[in-house]
């Protein structure tokens, strides 16, 4: 959508409607503030005809940027790096907090009680100047982005805290766990590269994170002794382990913020095949981030080895996944976890797997 045509007042209401309303979905449809800028500028770009825009997200006392995107013909470049504002014209406009619109150049602070950003659009040499209804489209729209922005600065925060609270309660919990059952740092990554592969929203995967790293919380509660044995495991014993995942939902459950997680934690040992525990779903009766993690986790018990059990190498481990898709796994799941594994650095994993190196690489992830 661009704005060539709105030579009459019926025209040039319908184009800021629709405008309008273009950035609204836009504003509501991602809760990430780096996609939501270059997403933005793009579709400034298309409204206003421009070949052109940039966007910049200010640190709170102004003196440099904390986000930066420019969107120039079919290239984009975005960055979250602290960044010296060294442009004229975003330099005139931090002064000014004034719309600078000259030729083919539009530029507009983003403020909400005070400067929060700046948006400069251009055109090309020989195309129409700016008018002043395109000024009025951009100003109306910058309103619209605001309250995105901030709304998403707000959630950013607040997920922030959330992380910082759950990774303070693994840590108290690791000091319950032994550390053969911790997992690597990267952990965290796989089970969320999985959900990317798997097109899952932003909100899944999310709660995938903090699956990731509050899955085990039941384990807190199983003795050491048990943990720790190096034997096989008698039915009473086994018994007792399979109670974790019932066991970290119901430590968990009291926290709000973690409701859509305790589902993946519940059932994270449910088996494809419906041999699991502790509920004996099948299929697409687990919830899909527990059939993830499933995955994930069964592969780093396997290259990161139990008290009970000897590691084994990253191809073997591979290989076991593939063979128990279609009945510990979920087939779907398997085939994005190939495809993920192979974008890491093995050598990573494998001197995770050194002992020489073990006590210096585990994670509280």
């Amino acid at each position: 959508m661009n704005i060539k045509n709105y030579s009459t007042p019926t025209k040039k209401y319908k184009t800021l409607i629709s405008a309008i309303h273009s950035v609204y979905r836009l504003v509501n449809s991602t809760y990430d503030l780096k996609d939501l800028i270059s997403r933005l500028a793009r579709l400034i770009s298309q409204i206003l005809n421009s070949r052109y825009c940039s966007i910049i997200i200010l640190d709170p006392l102004k003196r440099h940027y904390i986000l930066k995107c420019i969107i120039a013909d079919k290239n984009k470049y975005i960055t979250d790096k602290n960044g010296k504002i060294s442009q004229g014209i975003e330099k005139r406009i931090l002064k000014t907090s004034s719309v600078i619109r000259k030729g083919n150049l539009l530029a507009a602070p983003l403020i909400s009680d005070d400067i929060i950003g700046i948006i400069v659009i251009k055109r090309a040499k020989n195309a129409p100047v700016f008018e002043r209804f395109e000024q009025e489209i951009l100003m109306t729209l910058v309103e619209q982005a605001i309250i995105g922005i901030k709304n998403l600065q707000l959630y950013e925060e607040q997920q922030k805290i959330v992380l910082g609270g759950i990774k303070s309660l693994v840590t108290l919990l690791d000091t319950r766990v032994p550390q053969e059952y911790t997992h690597s740092p990267y952990f965290s990554r796989l089970v969320t590269g999985i959900g990317h592969q798997m097109q899952l929203d932003e909100k899944q995967i999310q709660s995938l994170k903090y699956a990731s790293l509050l899955h085990d919380t039941g384990k807190a509660d199983i003795p050491p002794e048990i943990l720790m044995k190096t034997t096989k495991l008698t039915t009473k014993e086994f018994n007792i382990i399979k109670k974790h995942p019932v066991k970290g939902a119901q430590i968990l459950r009291p926290l709000q913020v973690l409701k859509p997680v305790i589902p993946i934690i519940m059932h994270h040992h449910e088996k494809y095949d419906g041999t699991g525990y502790p509920s004996r779903l099948k299929k697409g009766q687990i919830p899909q981030g527990a059939r993830i993690m499933a995955v994930a986790d069964a592969f780093e018990a396997m290259v990161y080895g139990r008290p009970y059990r000897e590691r084994k190498d990253i191809n073997s481990a591979i290989k076991e996944i593939k063979t128990k898709s279609g009945s510990q796994f979920d087939p779907r799941v398997v085939e994005a976890f190939l495809k993920v594994i192979r974008k890491f650095n093995t050598k990573i994993y494998l001197n995770q797997n050194n002992p020489k190196t073990q006590t210096q690489i585990h994670g509280k992830a």
